[in-house]
């Protein structure tokens, strides 16, 4: 665990800049469903490794990548070429490459856990477009605006403010889930000690190497009779 301990300059108390009030602006039906996946977190029911969330089976937190909301894994690497940037995040080892070519999209009727994306610059500042989300609604999600459905839009900026800091800002559109469009600010720096994080580079990251957590919750389910019972 490696929570920050620097409270940033301009103080804000939600990621959200628009809304004004800070908060996501949820349609009723979205908000409920929000609240049920939020109250089954870590209660189950667990009957079968479907029961647990995306991230609990190593999988994906879903979109956005750069969103600050874990306490550990936070570090991104950012290369970039000249026909495309590379984004490796360090939670689940997340890899996403943008291309910045023009080249088409792929067809509607191809989705991918983390979309398809496409870069353009629009002065100094990187715009990336993402769509062709699959559609994984059927999955439990610990987050659930993040959750990986076709009907999910996303639009990331990125601006380089000087050499240690980038203003990353995301707007999330989606009209099954929310009553309007809506934007979040969060910067990103290289400069790790301004944070109060660990200083250093990104850490391998083996979420399924020696790990039982799914055995473990499921070896408590109903009806098991015990050790190999069923």
């Amino acid at each position: 665990m490696d929570a920050s301990t620097r409270v940033d300059a301009d103080r804000r108390t939600s990621l959200i800049v628009d809304p004004p009030d800070g908060r996501i602006p949820w349609t009723a039906a979205a908000r409920e469903a929000s609240r049920v996946e939020l109250a089954r977190y870590g209660n189950g029911p667990y009957l079968d490794h479907t029961d647990l969330d995306t991230g609990e089976r190593c999988i994906t937190d879903g979109l956005p990548l750069m969103v600050p909301i874990q306490p550990y894994n936070m570090n991104f690497l950012i290369l970039q070429t000249p026909d495309a940037v590379v984004m490796l995040h360090e939670m689940y080892h997340e890899l996403r490459i943008v291309p910045l070519d023009n080249r088409p999209r792929l067809p509607e009727t191809i989705g991918l856990w983390l979309g398809d994306s496409r870069g353009r610059w629009e002065g100094d500042t990187l715009v990336v477009e993402t769509t062709n989300i699959a559609d994984k609604t059927d999955y439990h999600w610990s987050r659930l605006w993040r959750a990986s459905r076709p009907t999910l839009r996303l639009v990331e900026r990125f601006r380089r403010i000087d050499e240690r800091t980038i203003d990353y800002r995301f707007t999330v559109e989606d009209p099954t889930m929310f009553t309007a469009a809506w934007t979040a600010s969060a910067p990103l720096t290289n400069d790790q000690a301004s944070r109060g994080v660990t200083v250093g580079g990104l850490f391998e990251f083996a979420c399924h190497e020696g790990n039982r957590a799914v055995t473990n919750v499921l070896s408590g389910r109903p009806g098991r009779r015990g050790p190999g019972g069923r």
